[in-house]
């Protein structure tokens, strides 16, 4: 029987293999250790209300269907069909007698973190709802029936597998993608400035722990600091700022799971300029405190 959190507290729910926590409508997901993808497979009658996770979340009917409730829209997910629901994105689902279905759920960020992948950033934050693609459905249904098997066997480095699974599954999706939008953007997609903002991300990505200021990725990509934010938001899908933002949290999340390092010295060392903005950021980002993070997430006891 699934239990609700008050606003003030964290319950959590008994599964086969772990837990689910919720405080509110915000779930987090427990995995497997050494892991961060869950499979389940139910034919039990199922109504999860309204919630949202950082975790991707996949829905393939095995018998029936499985009704989504998200972004204003309903989804009757048939047998055949496939639902990927983007992360903190809040939805509810409801499978009736005579269904079954396999859920998957897996942090996306290695796999939305590749460099390509930004190219269809705006694909990535909405559902994706495969019904009557023939091909490209049955294309991703494999893919993700070779995720369920692979996580069944367990065997060594199964969760690095399973991903390069997942990998396949968005590669092919944004193929698709970017062949239609190319079809009526393709001077923009092709942009010669995208090397350009490309090289700026990487350095990013390598130096995020430092005061790295607009001016200086402006000074960096020889653009006017003006010129570079308006090409890297069309590029990236968000602004620098917030790219910035996000890969020092990304770095924190790292050493808040892995390490017994103080909370205030991985402040530092992820380059935020205080504990209160560290604190702060981390928040709006992960939407509970480092802390807290440590806490659900952490393999250092």
């Amino acid at each position: 029987m699934e239990r609700h959190a008050t606003h003030e507290s964290m319950s959590r729910s008994r599964f086969p293999d772990g837990f689910r926590y919720m405080r509110g409508k915000q779930e987090y997901v427990t995995y497997r250790e050494r892991s961060s993808l869950r499979v389940w497979y139910s034919e039990t009658p199922w109504h999860y209300e309204s919630h949202y996770h950082s975790a991707v979340e996949v829905i393939m009917p095995i018998k029936g269907e499985v009704i989504y409730s998200l972004l204003d829209s309903t989804y009757r997910v048939q047998v055949g069909e496939v639902l990927i629901v983007p992360p903190n994105c809040i939805h509810d689902l409801t499978m009736n007698e005579g269904s079954a279905r396999y859920l998957l759920l897996f942090e996306p960020d290695g796999i939305f973190g590749m460099r390509d992948m930004q190219m269809v950033a705006a694909m990535l934050k909405m559902p994706i709802y495969l019904s009557g693609q023939a091909e490209l459905q049955e294309d991703i249904r494999k893919l993700l029936l070779q995720v369920v098997t692979c996580y069944d066997q367990q065997e060594p480095l199964w969760n690095s597998l399973c991903y390069s699974l997942l990998l396949q599954m968005y590669a092919r999706l944004g193929k698709h993608y970017m062949g239609r939008t190319l079809q009526s953007d393709g001077d923009e997609a092709r942009d010669i400035d995208s090397d350009i903002i490309n090289s700026a991300r990487l350095y990013i990505d390598q130096n995020c722990m430092l005061n790295i200021t607009l001016n200086d990725m402006a000074s960096f990509s020889g653009f006017s600091k003006y010129y570079f934010s308006r090409v890297f938001k069309q590029q990236l899908g968000i602004p620098f700022s917030e790219y910035l933002r996000r890969k020092r949290v990304s770095l924190a999340e790292d050493l808040l799971i892995h390490s017994r390092q103080p909370i205030q010295e991985i402040a530092a060392t992820a380059g935020f300029g205080s504990i209160a903005t560290f604190n702060r950021v981390f928040r709006d980002v992960k939407s509970c405190t480092p802390s807290r993070y440590r806490e659900i997430y952490g393999d250092i006891q």
